[in-house]
């Protein structure tokens, strides 16, 4: 029997970040990993940081995005953990002149707001990125926004929690889960049973299953992404890209089903729209992905779905004509079912908090998630934007289920 006060179930970006900052605090936590840390979503996606600025009264997104752009920041600059980090801009491509509308009047909304965007016309947005296609209708420009390589940087919040005192035991899978009579936890591996006060689920689209050693319905499901790379090149582009046809597309999400999450590619084997998003790596390698699709744990690649995403970054970078397809991978993301994070404490049960639920964005607004969430954990009073993403708008008795 091993005794901590707080155990965190989950090595992904989210559950490393709370670790280090409750560590920071001077908490005595323990995060269980079952398999390597980064080993899932947060190390397999394209290593983007989204990030528009804190606008004029920032929410949970804005603290989400840019907190965990300075922690990325911090990280790197000032504690020296090389995690390939760079502040690089982002470009959203405009293909049609519906998405130009469109665009053009979600750019204008956001500058109201007090968000750094600009519209780029294509001379402008080739003078930055030289290689982007100059048959496009325009770009908006998204200067804040970063990027890293997603292994090395959740493994380097790891380093920094256990520099600060956190324990970290990977192979740890948990195989059982029960609350005593004096409201601590058993929480149960192949290798030991610990007994916690608190407890945090941070274990990305394993959530749900996690949730009902307790009874709990966690409605967060698991979304298939997936990705391909090129073999290394010499640097070609700079900036990270998307496209505009998605984001247009979901912003209406016609037909939409409480038994499915917002901003899908697929809905019941049927695309919807095309997803596209990547950069190249510090390393050489073009990687871009896309496809959202709502197929349980399937983390195996769909060749269709490949050839469709590498079609639209050809359109986007004319010089991939000629650049093979290298590898190809999948992953599984939490999307929670409302399509909004779940942060904070579930009030069915002392002590036990949650940090998940963060789709297809963990990556880039995990760090920050922690952070609050840590903030929570160790004072007991919980920051105001954590009121958006509260577990119980959604977290129910699994017996409550029709």
């Amino acid at each position: 029997m091993q005794e901590v006060d707080c155990l965190i179930i989950g090595g992904g970006i989210a559950g490393v970040s709370t670790a280090y900052h409750l560590a920071e605090y001077g908490d005595r936590v323990t995060l269980l990993e079952r398999g390597e840390i980064a080993s899932e979503a947060s190390g397999v996606n394209a290593g983007q940081i989204g990030a528009v600025g804190w606008g004029h009264r920032p929410n949970l997104q804005s603290y989400l995005t840019m907190g965990s752009l300075e922690l990325f920041k911090a990280l790197q600059l000032d504690h020296g953990y090389d995690m390939a980090f760079r502040q690089s801009g982002a470009l959203q491509a405009i293909q049609t002149e519906a998405q130009y509308a469109f665009m053009r009047d979600r750019v204008l909304a956001l500058q109201a707001d007090g968000y750094t965007v600009e519209l780029l016309s294509m001379r402008e947005a080739r003078s930055i990125e030289p290689e982007i296609n100059p048959t496009l209708l325009g770009v908006m420009y998204v200067p804040l926004r970063g990027q890293a390589d997603p292994k090395v940087a959740t493994q380097a919040f790891a380093q920094a929690a256990e520099r600060h005192g956190a324990t970290i035991r990977t192979g740890h899978a948990v195989t059982g889960l029960q609350i005593g009579a004096d409201g601590t936890y058993h929480v149960e591996t192949p290798h030991e049973t610990w007994i916690v006060s608190k407890l945090v689920l941070a274990a990305g689209a394993w959530c749900a299953p996690i949730g009902e050693l307790l009874g709990l319905r966690i409605p967060i499901v698991p979304i298939r992404g997936q990705m391909w790379e090129t073999d290394p090149l010499p640097p070609r582009t700079f900036q990270t890209f998307s496209s505009a046809e998605s984001t247009m597309d979901w912003h209406t999400d016609a037909g939409r089903d409480l038994a499915t999450p917002p901003e899908l590619t697929h809905r019941q084997g049927q695309r919807l729209t095309r997803h596209i998003y990547g950069r190249q790596t510090r390393e050489g390698e073009i990687r871009f992905g896309g496809d959202r699709e709502m197929l349980g744990y399937n983390q195996t690649p769909d060749a269709a779905g490949i050839e469709i995403n590498y079609g639209h970054a050809k359109e986007l970078l004319p010089f991939l004509q000629t650049v093979p397809i290298r590898r190809t991978w999948a992953g599984t993301m939490p999307f929670a079912l409302d399509g909004a994070p779940i942060i904070g404490d579930i009030p069915l049960l002392p002590n036990l908090y949650i940090v998940s639920g963060m789709a297809s964005s963990g990556f880039g607004r995990g760090p920050m998630a922690g952070k609050l969430l840590a903030t929570y954990v160790h004072t007991g009073h919980r920051p105001h934007v954590l009121a958006e993403s509260d577990p119980a708008r959604c977290v129910t008795w699994k017996s409550e289920e029709r």
